[in-house]
């Protein structure tokens, strides 16, 4: 989905969890079913959907905290999956993730310094002294002061524990981040802060991220492109000017309609999805979506709809597009969008 040599490559990813029934494996929870996606060096990918859509579980995957089941993950055209745990060891200091809940990700025993010291003693960093002065370094690049280095986390309020996280995913240099809805638990004046840092220290030092998120004012605000994901699948994939432009998908369309505008007097013409998420352990055949869109066909529960290209880097899986021809800004984007 991208031109050139991209950082990461994700092709067919698959996650299933098994249900057990007593002894007896009977059914799997399909949390990531055939994802693929490109990130390019020194940019951000949006991965957006609903709670339960398989988000949190692909950026995991993809940094095997958990193995996959099928597919495959290339970083810098080197496979991940196929790495030994010697191997992955050396390549965790390139891939780095900012987790959710900045309470509980740190540990309430150690102190900073500690814990943005920890990646520093991992790659060979023994000398105390130089460890310290690299963890001030780290602390005032984001915000903090190296003064805070010997203080523990409940000493700090939400944002600043999630400042420490990212200086502790920095300390290894790595080229790529993944940013679990890193301001979802942060108030809404401390979220702009954490996200303008982010912007700052991409520009900065070049690092890529994956932005995982269920806010899409928030992601727009920071990604370059955007992935839309239901239900363990990625049904839309474009540029981020792009996606909000032309939203394809139904789902997409109903996610853009429901963001909030501050304007008492604009009225928007909101899409409400009737009808509950499916479960993932049992999917309808067919297209996901199909028992919630307001456009479905026939067609929709016969066969799944495979991603065709809408656009220039625009792709979309929905059978409203079969058989039609796409020029990169064709005119006729806008009118089937509308």
């Amino acid at each position: 989905m991208t031109s050139g040599v991209p950082l990461l490559s994700v092709r067919g990813l698959k996650k299933w969890y098994p249900v057990r029934d007593g002894f007896r494996r009977v059914r799997y929870v399909k949390a990531v079913d055939g994802v693929s996606f490109d990130i390019d060096k020194g940019t951000t990918l949006g991965l957006v959907g609903e709670s339960g859509c398989g988000k949190t579980t692909t950026g995991r995957v993809l940094l095997r905290l958990e193995e996959s089941m099928a597919g495959d993950v290339l970083f810098e055209g080197r496979s991940i999956l196929e790495l030994s745990q010697r191997e992955l060891r050396t390549l965790r200091r390139e891939m780095q993730i900012v987790f959710q809940d900045p309470y509980s990700s740190l540990d309430p025993r150690k102190t900073v310094a500690d814990t943005v010291g920890e990646p520093l003693v991992i790659s060979g960093l023994r000398d105390r002294r130089a460890r310290l002065a690299e963890v001030r370094r780290l602390l005032e690049m984001v915000g903090l002061t190296s003064g805070q280095a010997d203080r523990f986390p409940h000493e700090f309020s939400g944002g600043q524990r999630q400042r420490i996280a990212i200086a502790r995913a920095l300390a290894a240099h790595p080229k790529l981040i993944v940013l679990d809805e890193p301001v979802s638990a942060l108030d809404v004046s401390i979220q702009s802060q954490i996200l303008n840092l982010l912007a700052d220290l991409q520009r900065e030092l070049g690092v890529a991220y994956l932005f995982i998120g269920h806010d899409l004012s928030v992601v727009k605000h920071v990604s370059n492109s955007i992935a839309v994901m239901y239900l363990g699948k990625i049904v839309e994939f474009a540029p981020e000017h792009d996606l909000f432009a032309r939203p394809m998908h139904p789902y997409t369309q109903a996610l853009i309609s429901a963001i909030p505008v501050p304007d008492p007097f604009v009225k928007k013409n909101r899409i409400v999805l009737t009808g509950d998420v499916p479960s993932p352990i049992d999917p309808p055949a067919g297209c996901r979506f199909r028992g919630r869109c307001w456009r479905a066909t026939g067609v929709c529960g016969e066969k799944e709809p495979e991603p065709r290209a809408v656009g220039d880097g625009h792709w979309v899986a929905c059978h409203l597009y079969d058989g039609v021809t796409f020029a990169p800004h064709d005119a006729a984007l806008s009118e089937v969008s509308a």
